[in-house]
């Protein structure tokens, strides 16, 4: 019997969890860009499953101790453990266009990287990346992250070829459009959205961002700018969806939807925190991207054919990505980590710095919303500040208006993540959350590049590359590099680090 199609219904606007992680997405392409071109097959689909566990990005719970074990020292599966792995544990899922198992696991974390227009693939045909898909994963240029992000959620719609929804708009546009009419209005005080009010966002069903505004100014007129959960929900649920939408959890619409949006958006660049968290706002640094992107994205063609949608989200708009940000000088850059120390006192900093180090989620309702890497790099150059108040720390990461960072650092003109100057000497630092085989393969000769680069200005420099774990390898490859090119780089885990810098009298050490 012919399994019956679902019928397309109003739904909140949800994302896949593969992508609650901006830097386990660009993993996951990472592995399948070495199949680029080769035609898929359940086949195919099922071996890159393998590499993908292989890789550690996924961890199935049906074990031995010695692949466990493996996992955790981030050691690679041998061929045989990777078979034995997928054969204990076959999946009890089917997506369409691919067979029950592994093959249709492939197709689930996959699949939202064909929505956001970076690779398009079906069974049978070839895998083949876009151009931008292929920036997303260009490890020597980190800085093409957001520029891939910022032009698949400029253009993304809601009700795409890829989603049985009928809600009817472009979530990026139709926020931007309602917080710049909120900033208009004189009764309000321009700074922004509130995120308790993100749900009307989330669950609105067409793009009349006029009349969204007038909901908002609305509420905020009857409960102010704490309208309580009920409200909120009982406007979602009963009014914006008539009801329609049975199934939901108020913690749901409140917390886990809005914090889920937050940070997609966030990705592209354009969006500040305001308030500790409290208020989402146009990031002013980015003016003249948000100004373009609504002249040229706030109409738009709907398409029928997942094909035909990809092609449109994968075409680059050079004239979106090649708006310069509003440069921050050395002056400012120092002025926002100094606001940013009197946020967070050292055992805070140190408590978040060991949550990244244990793999554990942090509460902060702005932390929260940086992804990992950009979070380590955040907090370690706070780190320093702290601890060194009178050395000059230069974050190499682009910034918001509110001084927090929207990606890592670029790496453009051989940079590294932090300058650091102490007197006359010069203090590179270099974070990562890789661990295992791809902190080795992507890290260290970087690394030893920007260093090089760094001792043309200031000759009496060093480097630390700091990271949850070192590898065995990056320590060779970093030895490697002290004998040939005589380049002084300390690997040090975060925990090594922190007690560094808690116990020392100086930043500068070379042993």
């Amino acid at each position: 019997m012919k399994k019956k199609i679902r019928e397309s219904e109003y739904k909140p606007l949800l994302f896949t969890t593969t992508l609650r992680n901006p830097e386990r997405l660009k993993w996951f392409l990472g592995i399948l860009k070495e199949y680029n071109g080769q035609i898929l097959t359940d086949k195919l689909a099922e071996d890159i499953s393998g590499e993908v566990i292989r890789s550690g990005l996924y961890k199935p719970t049906k074990i031995s101790l010695v692949v466990k074990k493996k996992i955790e020292e981030q050691e690679p599966l041998s061929d045989e453990e990777v078979k034995r792995v997928l054969e204990d544990n076959p999946q009890n899922h089917k997506e369409a266009g691919f067979s029950k198992g592994w093959a249709s696991r492939f197709d689930t974390w996959f699949k939202i990287t064909k929505e956001l227009g970076f690779v398009y693939y079906k069974n049978g045909e070839n895998i083949r990346f876009s151009d931008i898909g292929l920036k997303l994963v260009d490890n020597e240029h980190p800085e093409f992250e957001q520029q891939a992000f910022l032009n698949a959620f400029v253009k993304y719609q809601s009700n795409s070829p890829f989603r049985r929804v009928l809600n009817e708009n472009a979530p990026l546009i139709l926020l931007l459009n309602v917080i710049n009419k909120i900033n208009a209005d004189k009764d309000f005080n321009g700074t922004g959205i509130s995120k308790l009010e993100l749900p009307f966002v989330i669950f609105w069903k067409d793009n009349d961002s006029d009349k969204l505004y007038k909901l908002i100014k609305k509420i905020r007129k009857e409960h102010g700018y704490t309208p309580s959960w009920e409200v909120i929900v009982d406007i979602c649920v009963n009014q914006i969806m008539n009801g329609d939408f049975k199934k939901f959890n108020p913690k749901s619409i409140m917390v886990d939807y809005p914090d889920e949006f937050i940070r997609k958006m966030r990705l592209t660049g354009l969006i500040s925190l305001r308030g500790a968290g409290r208020f989402i706002d146009i990031n002013k640094n980015e003016q003249a991207k948000v100004d373009y992107a609504l002249a040229n994205y706030s109409q738009y063609k709907k398409y029928t054919t997942e094909e035909a949608y990809f092609e449109y989200m994968s075409a680059v708009d050079n004239n979106l990505i090649s708006f310069i940000a509003k440069p921050v000088s050395v002056g400012e850059r120092d002025a926002f980590l100094a606001k940013w120390v009197g946020v967070y006192p050292w055992n805070k900093i140190k408590d978040e710095m060991l949550n990244l180090a244990k793999k554990r989620l942090t509460n902060d309702d702005v932390l929260k919303y940086l992804s990992n890497p950009v979070r380590l790099e955040f907090l370690v150059s706070l780190a320093i500040k702290s601890k060194f108040p009178n050395i000059r720390v230069i974050p190499n990461y682009p910034y918001d208006d509110e001084g927090l960072p929207t990606s890592t650092a670029g790496g453009v003109g051989d940079k590294g993540d932090i300058e650091c100057f102490e007197d006359v000497k010069g203090i590179l630092v270099e974070v990562t959350m890789s661990e295992g085989r791809m902190q080795t393969m992507k890290e260290v000769w970087p690394i030893s590049r920007h260093l090089a680069e760094f001792k043309k200005g200031t000759p009496d420099s060093m480097c630390y590359f700091i990271a949850p774990s070192i590898f065995k390898d990056s320590v060779m490859q970093i030895s490697y590099v002290k004998e040939k090119e005589n380049l002084s780089i300390l690997p040090k885990t975060i925990e090594d680090f922190l007690i560094h810098i808690e116990t020392g009298s100086a930043l500068y050490c070379t042993a």
